[in-house]
């Protein structure tokens, strides 16, 4: 799912982009004395983008104003949001570790993820592995990503992984439970010469 709005949000940046580009690019170039198409909304590098007849066309009119202050605040709301969530951080930089006396200690995100990825990394026929921690502090959740060798039945690998790696993560963070979302590959190889 983060791949599609990393996908929406890069495209949909882009096109605002071409569209500001490609408008700011042709009113410079109309202000510079380059010649205009018939087509055009402005006739000569002197006309004004917006008129005084067009500024204050639906000024006296009762819905104008709040029609203007309804669509800035939606937009103002939608470019905050569009900001915090591309800001966000999406990984976790600490855990919360209940030490028994009631005041508790903090564990670096880092640290338990490099743990977790290097030990997944050692389970029989895993090539490869990454590991990140997301959700809160108190509450963390595992997303893994395991490179699986070819003779490798992924039920096993998946058994050894959570019965170990994982195990040891939780229980050496003092979790009551460690929730996570494991994705599987196999790695490609090449054929093999069979004589």
């Amino acid at each position: 799912m983060r791949a599609v709005l990393r996908t929406v949000n890069r495209v949909f940046l882009g096109l605002v982009g071409l569209v500001l580009l490609v408008l700011g690019g042709s009113v410079l170039a109309v202000g510079l004395g380059a010649p205009v198409p018939s087509w055009w909304i402005h006739d000569s590098e002197h006309d004004v983008l917006l008129s005084n007849a067009e500024r204050t066309r639906w000024r006296d009119d009762g819905w104008w104003w709040p029609v203007v202050i309804a669509a800035l605040a939606a937009l103002l709301l939608l470019a905050l949001w569009w900001l915090v969530a591309v800001l966000r951080r999406r990984r976790l930089a600490e855990v919360l570790v209940d030490t028994g006396d009631g005041e508790g200690a903090l564990l670096r995100g880092r640290a338990l993820e490099n743990v977790l990825t290097q030990e997944a990394a050692h389970v029989d026929g895993v090539d490869g592995a990454h590991a990140r921690l997301k959700g809160r502090r108190s509450t963390p959740e595992a997303h893994v990503r395991l490179a699986l060798e070819p003779h490798v039945d992924p039920g096993t690998a998946l058994h050894d992984f959570t019965t170990g790696a994982l195990t040891h993560a939780r229980t050496s963070a003092g979790l009551a439970a460690l929730p996570a979302e494991v994705r599987l590959k196999g790695v490609k190889h090449g054929a093999e010469r069979v004589s």
